[in-house]
């Protein structure tokens, strides 16, 4: 086994710019793609290997596709250029006084650095709902929720226990935005078209999918006509919405809200917010509410050579007072801008101040439900707003084989209603479950 102290970042000399990025994300690649291979040196610092098309993790979860499907290899998508150089390391620090990013194996200097390290999901200072909940922030968190439940029907199939069986049928979703709507109408749709096949033997109206929020509508970031709308499909749907509702604790076996109601679950799915994944080192006055201030080129508040971009970057203007939406437009919009800036600068060219242009927002709830915020206050619902919810997440796949996997699949799933293979890989067992570690024992031993 290797040591930290024998390994090294194997960063080679150049004597062109250095531009260090942090993060592997929509802003990241997209930042890269507009740097000029014969005018920069990219060094791409991420503690993921691979680049994920995020907006469709919860089909991961949900079997509807499989991991490698929605996401690519870093090294892939720049394997055309000489002077790209990628490292799957953790970045522990900034130091903006030497110009150098700490890792856990070494510091590599900068000329640019650009912070594009994302979110990373808010648990609100409860250390007890981060250790029993499950996120849904990249592949491995979805993995694991896909191995939860289908474990978790599994063993709803095999318990003789009525209670036991109820709450391993019972799954909460803590927060109605567009990741935790999209993930209940999912369930739903797989409990009305799916699981029955599956297990024959379990009654699936038994099984409740709870979507609970602290505010008084799903889908609070877009219009009320469209969060009217998206109610009312979930309803259809048979999904069980709790609104004005904060999740106080789970212990891995009941939530326990703030008014005192309690539901029995083993499956409780942390969607309820985001904080930014800052990194130690920059002043505590170029944070804001955990984001990176930055002006309208992407600086950060006091430094002309780092920047911030994404969804970790706060800009400020008159139309977005509390900054852009931690969506992955203003992401793509800001690497892509960034990028030309810095190739300006090389060329001695004015810089361009970045404006957010809002090309919309959806969300899928199930066949033929969705919902979309267009430009101009227009609103779209139902069969056309999927169709454009389907056609914009093609477009946005990055590679022919993700587009053609994903268009497969999905015109699979609308003459069949079936979903992907539905096998348990790698059994998940959540922290001190005794009982889920012994079954698991038993079913792996040789």
């Amino acid at each position: 086994m290797l040591h930290l102290e024998q390994l090294s970042l194997n960063i080679p000399d150049t004597t062109k710019p250095r531009v260090v990025v942090i993060g592997g994300g929509f802003g990241a690649v997209n930042l890269t793609k507009y740097l000029p291979d014969d005018q920069f040196q990219v060094v791409m610092l991420s503690k993921q290997h691979y680049y994920g098309f995020w907006p469709l993790l919860y089909q991961v979860a949900t079997a509807g596709l499989e991991p490698e499907s929605i996401a690519e290899p870093i090294r892939k998508l720049f394997d055309d250029r000489n002077d790209f150089h990628f490292r799957f390391v953790r970045v522990t620090a900034i130091n903006p006084a030497a110009k150098t990013v700490t890792t856990l194996i070494g510091d590599v200097q900068y000329d640019y650095l650009v912070i594009a390290t994302g979110t990373k999901s808010n648990y609100f200072g409860n250390e007890q709902i981060k250790h029993n909940s499950f996120g849904l922030k990249n592949l491995t968190d979805a993995v694991n929720l896909r191995s939860q439940l289908l474990q978790s029907f599994e063993q709803a199939n095999l318990t003789k226990d009525p209670d036991q069986r109820q709450s391993l049928l019972n799954i909460v979703i803590a927060g109605a935005g567009p990741t935790g709507v999209e993930l209940a109408g999912s369930l739903a749709e797989m409990r009305r078209h799916v699981l029955p096949r599956d297990y024959p033997g379990l009654d699936f109206r038994q099984m409740n999918i709870y979507l609970v929020d602290g505010l008084d509508r799903v889908l609070p970031p877009l219009s009320p006509e469209s969060s009217k709308n998206t109610h009312q499909y979930l309803e259809e749907l048979g999904v069980i919405i709790k609104l004005n509702k904060l999740v106080s604790s789970y212990d891995g076996e009941t939530v326990l809200f703030k008014d005192g109601e309690q539901i029995r679950t083993q499956t409780l799915v942390w969607a309820a917010g985001v904080a930014g994944a800052t990194v130690e080192g920059l002043p505590a006055e170029s944070l804001e509410r955990g984001r990176y201030l930055v002006n309208h080129f992407n600086q950060v508040l006091g430094f002309e050579d780092i920047f911030a971009i994404g969804d970790i970057a706060l800009m400020k203007s008159e139309k977005w007072p509390k900054g852009h939406p931690q969506v992955a437009q203003p992401a793509l919009q800001q690497g892509r801008l960034l990028g030309k800036n810095l190739t300006r600068e090389r060329r001695n060219q004015a810089w361009e101040a970045f404006e957010y242009f809002d090309k919309g927002s959806l969300a899928i709830v199930g066949r033929a439900r969705a919902v979309a915020d267009l430009p101009g206050n227009r609103s779209l619902k139902g069969f056309i707003a999927w169709v454009a919810w389907l056609f914009v997440h093609i477009y946005y796949l990055i590679g022919f084989r993700s587009k053609l996997i994903v268009m497969t699949n999905w015109l699979y799933r609308l003459f069949t209603y079936q979903r992907g293979t539905r096998i348990i890989i790698q059994p998940y067992v959540q922290p001190g479950d005794k009982v889920g570690e012994e079954f698991v024992r038993q079913q792996t031993v040789d």
